[in-house]
């Protein structure tokens, strides 16, 4: 099964947390492995975006579903099939807060009887938009480890967050939230047979990291606690490039960190790059505009051509002995 080897994966880095402050390596996981995931990020995050951005784009393969600008009387769909470039960046946009196209989906299949239906992916819809915005909000909620003072933007959406004040300390909704959100992302992979078949072990890897993730910084919350003050000595000197591990840095904690650079580094390389990738897709961010103006490939390299005029001189004799019309004077 495909998704054995992610969990091991994941399982070992887990028993790297654990077995670190043992053999003293406290220093390795809280310092450098942070800063090596980072570099890592950057560096993966830039070059694929460049590459994308060098990629040649001959067609304008705009997907639309809508009516395209013709003649004034006909309704023009602005956003479904965008006519200017402002237009498309409002629909990559609308992608990316909305998840329009995921909203759209639909999925044909036969059933025993051989009758066709079409389903909705409304609950995928619901899930994916569900599950980013809450990480949206933990990753905002995080910038209290880095920041001194704290903005009142960050300590505003962590009141919200914990609104319904539920136990102590509080429950916060995006934990919820985000851990039913993955759960289900991850059941449907294993439930559906097509879906099952189609997965390969990374795309179980980055569910299965990303529980790992949210689930630890659940625990630290709620069970095994950790310093706070600690905490963010830690963080802030990350940030500053003054980095010190300081005395209640515990394995939880640890484990979170290591699982968290892991993320990190290995998102250029995986199918979680689609943060960059939504807006770079020349599906999306192009204006379906050929009737109006001509593309023309910016990458199109300067090529040496042999022209119709040339041919003709170059076989000239031959044509006339053949009795074929010419059209030019030799030159």
């Amino acid at each position: 099964m495909k998704a054995v080897p992610a969990l091991v994966a994941v399982l070992l880095l887990l028993a790297v947390a654990w077995v670190a402050p043992v053999i003293g390596a406290t220093w390795l996981i809280a310092v450098a492995v942070p800063y090596a995931a980072f570099v890592l990020f950057v560096c993966g995050f830039v070059l694929k975006v460049v590459s994308w951005a060098r990629a040649p784009v001959p067609f304008r393969i705009t997907t639309t579903c809508g009516q395209q600008k013709s003649l004034d009387f006909l309704p023009h769909a602005r956003l479904e099939n965008p006519f200017t470039g402002w237009q498309a960046a409002l629909r990559v946009l609308e992608e990316v807060v909305l998840f329009r196209s995921l909203f759209r989906n639909v999925r044909m299949r036969w059933t025993r009887r051989r009758d066709l239906v079409y389903e909705s992916s409304r609950w995928l819809w619901l899930a994916g938009l569900a599950f980013h915005a809450s990480l949206l909000l933990i990753i905002l909620r995080h910038l209290r480890f880095f920041l001194d003072p704290v903005p009142a933007l960050v300590l505003w959406l962590g009141r919200l967050d914990g609104l319904f004040q539920l136990a102590v300390p509080t429950i916060l909704v995006s934990d919820i939230v985000i851990v039913a959100a993955l759960a289900f992302l991850l059941a449907r992979r294993l439930v559906d047979a097509r879906l099952r078949y189609l997965s390969l072990p990374a795309d179980y890897f980055a569910l299965f990291l990303l529980l790992g993730i949210v689930l630890s910084g659940v625990s630290m919350r709620h069970l095994t606690r950790v310093d706070l003050v600690a905490v963010k000595e830690l963080a802030v000197g990350l940030a500053t490039l003054a980095p010190r591990v300081p005395d209640g840095i515990g394995t939880p904690f640890l484990l979170h960190v290591l699982l968290v650079s892991t993320l990190f580094a290995v998102l250029p390389l995986s199918k979680l790059m689609h943060i960059a990738g939504a807006v770079m897709s020349p599906t999306r961010n192009l204006a379906n505009n050929t009737r109006a103006r001509r593309h023309e490939s910016p990458w199109n390299p300067e090529v040496e051509v042999h022209t119709y005029e040339q041919w003709e001189d170059e076989f000239r004799d031959k044509l006339v002995a053949a009795g074929l019309p010419v059209e030019g004077k030799q030159t």
